[in-house]
């Protein structure tokens, strides 16, 4: 791995200063702005909870960014500091030490626009490449390298990439192995046909093509070097529809992952909308087949060095109990999954709508294994290309449902009430690799309140219920937020794992509570948070995206700032 020093880049940035200031002083039309923020938490000892308690008693994430701008040209720069970083963080290789996280010049001339340095970017949906950050689950595979995007004719845009995708960070980000290159190209026939067309819809049709090279280094197989990957997409939209659907193929990636079989990888989604005034129908599903593709075949984890992203086709709850006990994580190597949605409004005035309207939306979201049959128990040949499998056929394994309805109206000029309802099928085994485990059912009762107290006041509310025979028991969480326009806001949370069937305490499992306070405030650019209480062990996820967070006690500051 190579990893850039703190000295070299600091040295790259004087210098970039030294060439901004003449730049600034001759045409005036330079500007400098950014952002700085950070979390840091003092940990207590908690055996109760089986607290996680560091070396090193405070821990701290921090982050700020400097960007500068000058008509065409813009740089930019990020320090980060990780001394240690918190507990649980980041989701894959770990953080250490402060640096440059993040550094990169642009510049724009016409059509044709120039990146060198740490970039993110995406094709399609994501399927072949996407190079994106999830700060707060410690996922980055920022490029490093260069780009070049151009726009030959109206509505025809492509673009080109290559290089190296951050690994971890140690002083200064590492970075991995393997190099990745791409192309894709997007037609968007409303901009390239007369603008008349468009009072019928939109067409816009892209297609990418990655590839990533790594050496073959291994003494016992013949590993393919180049490992291809080809998408195509069509995205139809009108004034009432959205059509979308996109299909990707992988050349033969043996890989960690993949117990480094010579199957090809497939994936391919589609997702139709459809809303008018106050009606809104979903349907969408997505098949993935051996699609883990990362630009080191013998990569640590599953979140370090993807070069693709494939979307989840699950609601993202908001929720404290949905969200962070048992949200799904898409399966790379073989799912397939759907989901389907309706939103409707009743009309004020009428009978369900009442004075101020009423409103219902109904979510169903569900994921199987994929079918497949395994190869050559006895041939070793045969054996090293997996298994066979159709691309939207599932197995019989269920691994996820979530049926929610919420309804949410407003009762009067100060009150607003939403209840929802959860029904929940989840494969603990797979979802968070704990083998063995049995399978969670579970149904949640949620009510949501928020009540205007004056202009300025307002108190929201949050009441919770999860009943379950599996894995934890029953869960009960009760939230509060009182704020105070516009500078101050108070919070109190309590999770409350009381169990409750005769099984989980037969086994010794107690009642534990988790109690959480908060202060805030926020004056123009700045917000401050102070929290207290504990953190049970759970489950973060983001975009279908999940690490695990262990279990702490403690007081906790963030700080956010921007100019």
């Amino acid at each position: 791995m190579q990893r850039p020093t703190f000295l070299r880049h600091a040295a790259a940035c004087v210098v970039a200063a030294g060439a901004f200031a003449p730049v600034h002083a001759q045409n005036d039309g330079g500007s400098l702005h950014g952002n700085f923020s950070t979390d840091a938490q003092y940990y207590l000892e908690d055996s109760i909870i089986g607290a996680v308690m560091p070396p090193q008693r405070f821990a701290a994430n921090a982050w700020t960014n400097l960007i500068y701008t000058n008509k065409n040209f813009e740089a930019g720069i990020r320090l980060e500091s990780y001394e240690p970083p918190l507990a649980g963080y980041p989701a894959g290789q770990p953080y250490k030490g402060t640096g440059v996280g993040y550094r990169y010049i642009k510049y724009t001339m016409a059509d044709l626009e120039v990146t060198f340095g740490n970039f993110f970017d995406q094709f399609g949906q994501g399927m072949a490449f996407r190079s994106y950050e999830e700060r707060y689950l410690g996922v980055d595979n920022a490029m490093d390298g260069f780009r070049v995007r151009y726009k030959p004719y109206r509505g025809i845009y492509l673009k080109g990439l290559m290089g190296q995708q951050r690994f971890g960070f140690d002083n200064g980000f590492t970075k991995g192995v393997g190099i990745v290159r791409g192309a894709d190209v997007e037609i968007n026939l409303a901009e390239l046909m007369d603008t008349s067309w468009t009072s019928a819809g939109n067409l816009i049709i892209g297609g990418s093509f990655v590839s990533k090279y790594q050496a073959d280094n291994s003494s016992q197989l013949v590993l393919p070097e180049n490992v291809g990957t080809w998408a195509a997409r069509l995205h139809y939209t009108s004034p009432k529809w959205d059509l979308y659907t996109e299909y990707a193929y992988k050349i033969n990636d043996p890989n960690n992952r993949n117990g480094f079989i010579y199957k090809p990888g497939q994936a391919m989604l589609v997702n139709a909308t459809y809303s008018v005034k106050g009606f809104g129908a979903s349907l969408g599903a997505h098949s993935f087949d051996n699609m883990f593709y990362q630009s080191d075949r013998t990569s640590p984890s599953a979140f370090d060095l993807n070069i693709n992203f494939l979307p989840p086709l699950t609601k993202q709850h908001t929720y404290n109990l949905p969200a962070t006990l048992y949200p799904y994580a898409t399966q790379p190597n073989g799912e397939v999954s759907g989901q389907g949605e309706l939103f409707y409004k009743w009309k004020k005035g009428t009978k369900l709508g009442g004075k101020y309207g009423t409103k219902l939306a109904v979510n169903y979201s569900v994921a199987y294994a994929l079918d497949t049959t395994q190869l050559g128990a006895a041939d070793d040949t045969t054996r090293r290309l997996g298994y066979t499998s159709r691309i939207f056929v599932p197995s019989d394994r269920m691994y996820f449902s979530d049926l929610n309805i919420e309804l949410r109206k407003r009762v009067s000029e100060t009150w607003e009430l939403a209840l929802t309802y959860l029904n929940l099928v989840y494969d603990i085994d797979i979802i968070q690799g704990k083998p063995g485990k049995a399978k969670v059912y579970g149904d949640m009762f949620i009510l949501e309140g928020l009540h205007n107290l004056t202009d300025r006041t307002s108190l929201r509310f949050e009441v919770q219920h999860l009943s379950t025979k599996q894995d934890q028991g029953n869960w009960a969480t009760a939230l509060a937020e009182l704020t105070f326009s516009p500078h101050w806001f108070l919070a109190g949370m309590v999770q409350y794992n009381y169990v409750g069937n005769e099984d989980l305490e037969a086994k010794g499992q107690e009642p534990l509570a988790y109690p959480l306070g908060s202060v805030g405030y926020i004056r123009g650019g700045n917000r401050f948070q102070v929290n207290y209480g504990r953190q049970r062990a759970g489950i973060f996820c983001v975009g279908g995206v999940c690490r695990q967070v262990p279990a702490s006690n403690g007081l906790s500051l963030s700080i956010t700032s921007t100019f």
